[in-house]
């Protein structure tokens, strides 16, 4: 994995961890040399993110579309941000531009990209694994949802999906780079 896509909110939320973990994980990928690729705003966790590992010396790239980047500004001069057309092809060009996926606290925006990916892994389109950040049990509840679908007859077997799941920063990037045979 040379790649990640990080989804995550374009606010900060009401938790001053979330910021934190946001930076630490953009410290990280660029300190472990993994591309990060985002949804190019320089807001909230994602604009966090994204300068933590440009500060780092981070590869860094956004994807964000014509709606979304007249509203907002690219994260830094340095950074290359592909403009597409609309969120579908955003999400199709993050997708492809990435090995993994990791999720941190967001909105309705970060659950719809974790889905479209968890789709594509039940359907078999994606062997790309996803990685959870759950600060402070953020994706606690999402993990209680999936149960009750299981319970209730539509999700047959979470073994479909490739999820992992962190407390911190740095147990996430010890699973990542586990994952890529780097450590034992």
């Amino acid at each position: 994995m040379k790649s990640i896509a990080v989804y995550c909110g374009h606010q900060f939320g009401t938790d001053p961890d979330y910021a934190r973990d946001a930076a630490n994980v953009g410290e990280l990928l660029a300190k472990n040399n993994i591309r990060l690729v985002f949804g190019g705003g320089n807001v909230g966790l994602m604009g966090t993110i994204a300068t933590a590992s440009i500060k780092n010396g981070g590869d860094v790239i956004g994807v964000s579309t014509h709606h979304v980047a007249a509203m907002q500004e690219p994260v830094h001069e340095g950074v290359a941000v592909e403009i597409v057309d609309g969120v579908n092809e955003r999400k199709q060009r993050m997708f492809e531009l990435s090995d993994a996926f990791c999720i941190l606290p967001g909105g309705i925006g970060t659950l719809n990209e974790l889905t479209d990916i968890m789709t594509m892994q039940q359907i078999g389109e994606s062997k790309k694994p996803i990685f959870f950040l759950n600060t402070n049990d953020y994706w606690n509840i999402f993990g209680r949802i999936l149960v009750h679908m299981q319970h209730k007859g539509f999700i047959a077997d979470m073994k479909d999906y490739d999820i992992q799941i962190a407390s911190t920063p740095e147990d996430l990037i010890g699973l990542i780079l586990k994952r890529n045979n780097l450590v034992a």
